[in-house]
């Protein structure tokens, strides 16, 4: 930049001179006079480089050298070139108040001298001194818009820059923000599938190994479900891997999410598993959201699955079901002994994709153990968020 200036200083300063020897009517033509006008002008010539760098010292210098040359141009000219520049770069790189501070020190106090004092006598010029001043002022006008449009054309595109700078940012934390909430929902459908069905295939091979021997046909039924369980396991891990490994869902090659009519085929499962569980529906379900059927197909296979890990040989569950008009409310109880009491990262893992997939719903999450024995799994969803509308 600094290099740029240097150029154009020097550019300035050439046809400066030439017009100075050429003019008809200067009085500093030759000799000695010649030197003085050059040296005078070349005070001008050595500041304009640095008119970007140090602008006020550059505008200081420049007002006095043409404040000077305004009592004799004749002998002392003034750079009429210099003027508009260093004019133009103040308005076009400070703010308004400054901008104007510096045009009006450059310009008036020369323009002042002049109606005072009638303006100098040129050879061969006639022409009345107000006309002069009206002159320097309408270019002192020119130059300074000039500067101001250049100023705010800047101050607009440094506004879209940062405007589309901050937009790519937000763009960048939406889309972080998404694929952190993808890789949560995958995260939950994996522990919902996986865990679901390798407790289920665990609990039947534990009682496999126990009873092949006194009782082979048993043994051989619940080998038939674990190889069952299995399949059911592998289709719907294949599922999950399909959708993360292309773009969309091709909707002709997955199955349809479970919802609540799979509840049924959920309870029955878990009963050939060795844990009897009974499932009540009340009041009409109704058209619900798709996701909202997943949620508490889920929150079921979640508690029952813990039910059957936990609760003992013993126990029994029951799955309840009640639509209000004002809320969906699901229990899942057993009377078996509940998880140990060091806990397991297994259920803590369980119980926060409940909560994460109830509160997308504005619904509530309760667990713990009941009053006379047992673990107790209770959620309410508000009903405004269930239907099928909201999907």
């Amino acid at each position: 930049m600094l290099r740029h200036d240097l150029l154009l200083a020097a550019g300035i300063a050439a046809v400066e001179l030439v017009l100075l020897v050429i003019n008809p009517v200067s009085a500093v033509t030759g000799g000695r006079g010649l030197l003085i006008a050059i040296g005078w002008l070349a005070i001008v010539y050595a500041v304009l480089p640095w008119r970007r760098l140090y602008p006020w010292f550059v505008v200081n210098v420049v007002a006095l050298h043409t404040l000077v040359a305004s009592f004799d141009p004749a002998t002392l000219p003034g750079s009429a070139v210099g003027v508009m520049l260093v004019t133009y770069t103040v308005a076009s790189r400070r703010q308004l108040s400054a901008a104007v501070t510096a045009t009006l020190a450059i310009w008036v106090p020369a323009t002042l001298v002049m109606v005072v004092t009638g303006g100098p006598e040129l050879p061969n010029v006639n022409m009345p001194v107000a006309y002069s001043a009206i002159g320097n002022l309408m270019v002192a006008l020119i130059v300074f818009f000039v500067g101001r449009t250049v100023h705010i054309r800047r101050a607009y595109v440094a506004a879209l820059e940062d405007r589309a700078t901050t937009a790519e940012a937000n763009q960048r934390t939406l889309a972080e923000q998404a694929v952190a909430e993808e890789r949560r929902r995958i995260a939950r459908e994996l522990h919902d599938v996986v865990a679901h069905h390798v407790s289920v295939m665990s609990v039947l091979a534990t009682g496999t190994r126990r009873t092949m021997r006194r009782d082979p046909a048993a043994a051989d039924e619940a080998l038939t479900t674990i190889e069952e369980t299995g399949r059911v396991a592998l289709r719907e891990m294949r599922r999950l891997l399909t959708v993360l490994r292309t773009e969309a869902e091709p909707a002709g090659e997955l199955e349809p999410q479970p919802g609540l009519p799979g509840l049924s085929a959920l309870c029955e499962q878990i009963r050939e598993a060795g844990l009897p569980v009974g499932l009540t529906v009340a009041g009409e379900p109704g058209p619900l959201d798709p996701g909202v059927a997943l949620t508490v197909y889920r929150i079921v296979q979640e508690a029952l699955t813990n039910a059957l890990k936990h609760a003992g040989p013993a126990a029994t569950a029951e799955v309840r079901l009640n639509f209000t008009p004002k809320e969906l409310t699901i229990e899942i109880s057993d009377n078996g002994r509940g998880p140990h009491p060091s806990g397991d990262d297994h259920i803590g893992h369980g119980l926060l994709g409940m909560r994460e997939r109830i509160s997308l719903y504005g619904g509530t999450l309760r667990t713990g153990p009941r009053p006379g024995g047992g673990y107790r799994v209770s959620v309410c969803i508000p009903m405004d968020n269930v239907g099928a509308s909201h999907s």
